[in-house]
């Protein structure tokens, strides 16, 4: 910073100093909301996902092995240390780059926003192994969404990598034209495990 906007950033810090003296502390309100209520957690996150073009499937626990396995027949997948063995069974390294599809868990999952967070802990992979693939298929447990970001926030670790996914990556142009897998798969397919 130079010296004349070193002097000017002081005097105006000075002024400000004079202008409080003396005047008492004041308590500010912070009354955020940190909860939601909502009704059914559940059918709110498959609304909002649906809403930015993925495709949601909603189904008991008991029979997300079977969709899971019908979703990637055919389909060279990246499947993370850490997925539930009756999900997927174990894939080879699969460079990024070559595979169709990565399949993942979550950490948390928001449905006032329709969001999926994932922070690379087990089931989720690395940032690279779902950003690269085309394909993104993610399992949500139930017990897994939450009604807002407060809630979301509360669950996570901020010194992990925090991927945050709003439906299949898409960016407009000027002209507002969309484009999808720009920056991450272009499908986005959700499966949550009630």
């Amino acid at each position: 910073m130079s010296t004349r906007h070193g002097a000017a950033r002081e005097e105006i810090l000075d002024r400000i100093r004079r202008a409080v003296q003396g005047a008492p502390e004041v308590e500010v309100p912070r009354g955020y909301r940190t909860t939601t209520d909502v009704p059914d957690l559940v059918e709110l996150f498959a609304e909002r996902v649906r809403d930015y073009r993925a495709i949601v499937h909603v189904l008991p626990a008991a029979g997300v092995p079977a969709k899971v396995a019908e979703l990637v027949a055919g389909r060279r997948m990246i499947v993370p240390d850490g997925l539930p063995a009756e999900w997927a069974d174990p894939a080879p390294d699969v460079d990024p780059r070559s595979a169709d599809g990565v399949l993942t868990g979550c950490a948390v999952a928001i449905a006032e926003t329709g969001t999926i967070v994932l922070d690379t802990g087990p089931g989720q992979g690395t940032r690279e192994q779902t950003l690269v693939p085309d394909y993104h298929l993610c399992v949500v447990r139930a017990g897994q969404v939450v009604g807002g970001v407060p809630e979301a926030v509360a669950r996570l670790d901020p010194a992990r990598p925090l991927t945050w996914i709003s439906g299949p990556s898409a960016t407009s142009d000027i002209e507002l034209n969309r484009v999808e897998g720009v920056h991450g798969p272009r499908t986005l397919e959700v499966i949550i495990s009630t």
